[in-house]
């Protein structure tokens, strides 16, 4: 086991230990953890030289489709609401993703971000479907076939949100680590010699969108979930940006990372909130300008610097030739 995932572990053991000697943090964690697996998301495009402003769009539309699938069938296992969540990012990136993964750099950001504020503002606007600004409310549901009471299911909620980490985490350092992961770190080294060697890039681009979306889509349904309401700001810019600065906060390094920086937003923001009332965002703002300046490749880089990735080249991208078959257009 690498350095790497060893930390990983025991940030997965902390979160789940810790609440037990202090319930109430229960929500942080779980909280810190849909915040983790949405960055780890965006980190994936990152990875591409692609940097997206507009992620929580994905977040919050799984979060109004866990929203209306419990107001229709309020029978429905929680566990069902967090797959049709992620299975609704999954959804929406591969049809976005089809448009999207033709742009580059600031285009490719932009127009995520023009996206989402179009899905704030018809959330915003349809009031009678999806309760305007107000939002809609989450009836507590079972969890795994149990009634629970709201202690019991946030604790339930607590585990089935740290083991998703864990197993997200592993499942994205997998494909980083395969041909197709290894192609979409191409994308930003080197696009061109990409396609000479007969790969597409776009649609390379667009495996990493569709798995980023996924996992976006799932952090949405941890989020709602958890605080029992969704409302139009869930997909607001500002989330985004939130998203965005968690991923570079933790570094893309490692997956870990992207959870470290999740961790330490979430409490820098509770402990500023509290703190310096009205004044928290300055505070995040001058850990964001200390982390540029002293630390530019995150938490995750501080803490793993012997086990930084080898830069991978498009001249290694060939080494399979089903995988080229496969990411041909």
């Amino acid at each position: 086991m690498t350095r790497a995932n060893l930390a990983g572990l025991m940030l997965a053991l902390l979160a789940l230990a810790a609440p037990l000697a202090l319930p109430w943090l229960k929500t942080p964690v779980v909280i810190a953890a849909s915040f983790g697996v949405a960055a780890l998301g965006v980190s994936i495009l990152i990875r591409a030289g692609q940097l997206s402003f507009g992620h929580a769009m994905y977040s919050c539309a799984a979060g109004y489709v866990a929203a209306f699938l419990a107001r229709a069938v309020p029978q429905l296992d929680s566990a069902v609401l967090l797959l049709a969540g992620t299975l609704c990012g999954a959804l929406m990136g591969m049809l976005i993703g089809l448009f999207v993964v033709r742009y580059r750099a600031i285009f490719f950001g932009m127009l995520n971000l023009a996206l989402s504020m179009v899905l704030f503002s018809i959330l915003g606007k349809f009031y009678n479907w999806t309760g305007g600004t107000d939002g809609i409310r989450l009836a507590r549901s079972t969890f795994f076939g149990l009634q629970l009471d709201r202690d019991g299911f946030e604790t339930g909620l607590l585990i089935v949100s740290v083991l998703l980490s864990v197993i997200v985490a592993l499942l994205v350092q997998r494909y980083q680590q395969s041909i197709a992961g290894q192609a979409l770190a191409a994308v930003k080294t080197n696009e061109t010699r990409l396609e000479y060697i007969g790969l597409s890039a776009n649609r390379a681009l667009w495996i990493g969108y569709v798995l980023s979306a996924a996992l976006c889509g799932l952090s949405g349904a941890m989020f709602a979930l958890m605080q029992g309401l969704v409302t139009p700001e869930m997909g607001y810019w500002v989330r985004s940006g939130e998203i965005v600065f968690i991923s570079i906060l933790g570094g893309v390094g490692h997956p870990v990372g992207a959870f470290l920086g999740a961790v330490v937003f979430e409490f820098v923001k509770l402990y500023s909130a509290a703190l310096f009332t009205g004044a928290w965002q300055m505070v995040l703002g001058l850990v964001l300008i200390g982390l540029v300046f002293f630390i530019p490749g995150g938490l995750s880089g501080l803490l793993f610097r012997k086990a930084r990735p080898v830069p991978v080249s498009a001249d290694k991208a060939d080494a399979s030739p089903a995988v080229i078959k496969e990411l041909r257009p």
